[in-house]
């Protein structure tokens, strides 16, 4: 419950918290969650026992998913419209990086055991950062809520949504180590009733808690279908790298940090290639990116068992993939979304991240753990899922192209339009440097 309790307050609370931010405020829910996580990860860095650190670790997760919405919203609601791709690409290449940065980090901390804290160490890190992040909210604008955002928070919903994801992600997260008993099934079982009947109640109440227009548009179905199929290869690829290369292959922490740095590098450059690529490309990007991690993951199938330059380049190639989709996803997939609607697609899209990310380990773990002669063959199996469900997901991207391709309603600007508008060409922005300074003089 370690690993898992974070996940699962997390996923759990994004699609409520969403709407607690138009309720209270975009801002006030940043600080209070930001507060929350940062005093949870200080309890859990001086934790005296096991019971004490996972319940810090749950309501870490709860901090981080009361705040992770709230800057989706304050993008959608105070950027200009045209500047709004450019921080969306802003805000994915801090996720690409920041995802990455993760597990280097806390490689390097634990082979370097500074103070003597081990572990203590990799918690103890969030909250100079948290706290440095409090320090800084007052710049964040007090974003305008939307139409109808003081009306009351729909508590069926909100109780139907929270009970159907926790039952959800908790045998997902915990039922592989336990060899899948009874339970799980009927935690899953109950689970889709649940979140069915929240659907249903959507549908009655005066006050949903997901905007009615949220899911109007196929860009916005498909994406949200999109980044959930690609997040089901992202977290599992590298929590089963890290895993081999620790465990078969007997490498320690620090160089199976540096072996994953590649990919984090790579995710830095491939966030940097992400505006010029979107502009030309615009969700078609999304397929290719899927598609390269698909290649990337048979290639470290085959090169595993020597890690050296050419794993090294071939994660290198991975993490430009994982960098760039990232960095637009969110952009292509908010890009025609009503302001109104920006709250409950900001917790949407986390949501599709986490529950992708969660199926994605338990499947991953399922292929991984089948049975094989060799550990070499048991990491195959993983890479294969890995494969399959890169190619699912750039089968939705092109989806997404194709739905983003035609005129559509009168009005309805797509998304590489508004990318395209944000992002002018560097003879634009020279033009326009030469007139300025023409007027001046």
């Amino acid at each position: 419950m370690v690993l898992a309790g974070y996940t699962l307050t997390f996923a759990c609370s994004l699609i409520t918290a969403a709407r607690l931010g138009d309720r209270f405020g975009y801002r006030r829910l940043f600080v209070v969650g930001m507060a929350v996580f940062t005093l949870a990860s200080a309890a859990g860095a001086a934790a005296p026992g096991a019971a004490v650190l996972v319940g810090a670790r749950l309501v870490q997760g709860l901090g981080s998913g009361l705040m992770a919405p709230q800057i989706l919203s304050i993008i959608q609601t105070t950027v200009p419209e045209t500047r709004r791709p450019r921080a969306m690409a802003y805000y994915g290449a801090t996720m690409a990086v920041a995802s990455l940065a993760g597990p280097v980090l806390g490689g390097v901390l634990l082979e370097l055991d500074p103070f003597g804290l081990g572990w203590r160490a990799a918690l103890a890190l969030t909250v100079p950062i948290g706290l440095a992040a409090l320090a800084l909210s007052p710049v964040l604008p007090p974003a305008p809520g939307r139409e109808g955002a003081r009306d009351r928070v729909d508590p069926i919903g909100a109780g139907l949504c929270l009970s159907g994801l926790f039952l959800l992600v908790l045998p997902l997260t915990l039922g592989g180590d336990q060899g899948w008993p009874a339970w799980v099934w009927v935690s899953l079982a109950a689970a889709v009733a649940l979140l069915a009947a929240f659907v249903a109640s959507q549908r009655r109440v005066a006050h949903p808690l997901v905007h009615p227009s949220a899911l109007a548009a196929r860009t916005t179905r498909w994406g949200i279908g999109t980044v959930l199929l690609f997040n089901a290869g992202i977290p599992s690829f590298i929590l089963l790298l890290s895993l081999h290369l620790q465990g078969p292959l007997h490498l320690g922490p620090l160089p199976t940090a540096l072996t994953i740095t590649p990919y984090a590098v790579g995710a830095l450059l491939g966030s940097g290639l992400a505006e010029p690529a979107a502009r030309c490309w615009g969700a078609r990007l999304l397929v290719v990116c899927a598609g390269a991690l698909g290649l990337v993951s048979v290639l470290t199938a085959v090169l595993i068992s020597a890690p050296g330059p050419a794993l090294w380049a071939a994660l290198g190639v991975g993490g430009i993939a994982f960098g760039a989709f990232t960095a637009c996803a969110f952009s292509l997939v908010l890009g025609t979304v009503p302001v109104g609607a920006a709250s409950s697609v900001s917790g949407l899209l986390p949501t599709a991240q986490q529950l992708g990310g969660t199926f994605g380990v338990a499947l991953a773990g399922v292929a991984y753990a089948a049975a094989a002669a060799h550990p070499g063959v048991a990491f195959w199996h993983a890479m294969i899922y890995e494969a399959a469900v890169y190619a699912l997901a750039a089968a939705a991207a092109a989806v997404l192209y194709r739905a983003a391709r035609p005129s559509g309603h009168a009005g309805e600007r797509q998304p590489a339009q508004l990318i395209a508008r944000a992002m002018p060409s560097a003879a634009v922005r020279t033009a326009g440097a030469r007139r300025s300074t023409a007027a001046r003089e």
